[in-house]
């Protein structure tokens, strides 16, 4: 059997290989990885997709898992891709999520995917994107992909998934974050996290201030009217709701067609992004080109050639 075979069939190991293949920086890698994509491309489009982002401290991990944990009691097969940064010695995960997900860790109906992000701004893994693919091939009907977790910047997830959550806890200052657009106004759902105890007080303070704030900012999409969500993933209490919300929100896009011209609209993005990727990677791989982007660098700094210039003259070499 070929590695996208075997990743069809459903074999952890092939999934395993396949997303490192993907992952690869090599470039004869890269080529295997693209007929891979190829090959698994007819079996992808099955899953919903959903982007979990949040600040440290938020709980992401938490709330994934007891979530997590649910859609597999409710049958479903789930996927995550959790990015972690990139340690600054090995380039590996530093936090390493899957640890603190026990109970989707223990479940042969879920996979967990730590995956380093590389140095790349916005939240997600370079490859992120094509990872998931590879889990819907594999069979996974939802895919969770979880950010590093940094705050207001990691808005690169909501172009690969289908419904954007973006979590917040109480008593951190995160009342305030909700007047600020950004990562807020792409949130389809937001969720107050650590909703128990003695933050349940706060955590209603902080629902109620994050719905005002919402229906001041522009929807995301015609379809869904962004909710807030009061979720604790160490009582439970919560999860159903937010398990509703994400199915609410999936039922509303697809009724209108929204959810397939909004996955066009990320694959078309996707090819740009990789057409920008492949160039820049052209220019660095080739001698000719860095002798002259040096040349032309010198005249830029020196205030000889103006910028738009010198990008034009590179262009045209």
């Amino acid at each position: 059997m070929t590695l996208a075979e075997e990743v069809v069939a459903g074999d952890r190991r092939a999934l395993a290989r396949a997303i490192t293949l993907v992952e690869s920086t090599r470039d004869d890698h890269r080529t295997e990885a693209i007929a891979l994509l190829n090959e698994l491309l007819p079996h992808t489009g099955g899953s919903s997709r959903v982007g979990i982002s949040g600040a440290p401290g938020a709980g992401k991990s938490t709330l994934i898992d007891a979530l997590g944990g649910r859609l597999v009691d409710g049958g479903h097969e789930v996927a995550v891709l959790a990015v972690d940064p990139s340690s600054a010695r090995s380039g590996g995960s530093v936090l390493g999520d899957k640890t603190r997900m026990d109970t989707l860790a223990r479940s042969p109906q879920a996979y967990i995917r730590p995956s380093p992000s590389g140095g790349t701004l916005g939240g997600i893994a370079r490859r992120t994107g094509e990872s998931l693919l590879v889990c819907e091939a594999a069979g996974f009907d939802v895919v969770v992909v979880e950010t590093v977790g940094v705050g207001q910047s990691e808005t690169e997830v909501d172009g690969i998934v289908d419904v954007f959550v973006l979590l917040v806890s109480p008593g951190g200052g995160d009342e305030l974050q909700g007047i600020k657009r950004g990562i807020t106004e792409l949130a389809d759902i937001v969720v107050v996290t650590k909703a128990d105890g003695d933050l349940l007080p706060s955590a209603r303070n902080v629902a109620a201030e994050y719905q005002r704030a919402l229906m001041l900012l522009r929807r995301h999409h015609d379809e869904w009217e962004p909710t807030v969500v009061m979720a604790s993933g160490i009582t439970g209490e919560g999860v159903a709701e937010l398990a509703e919300a994400i199915d609410r929100h999936r039922a509303a896009l697809d009724a209108t067609g929204a959810l397939a011209r909004r996955r066009a609209e990320q694959a078309t993005r996707a090819l740009w992004a990789e057409l920008q990727d492949r160039l820049l990677a052209r220019f660095r791989d080739d001698t000719d080109l860095q002798a002259r982007a040096r040349a032309l660098e010198a005249e830029v700094a020196a205030g000889r050639l103006a910028p738009a210039a010198a990008a034009a003259a590179l262009l045209s070499s």
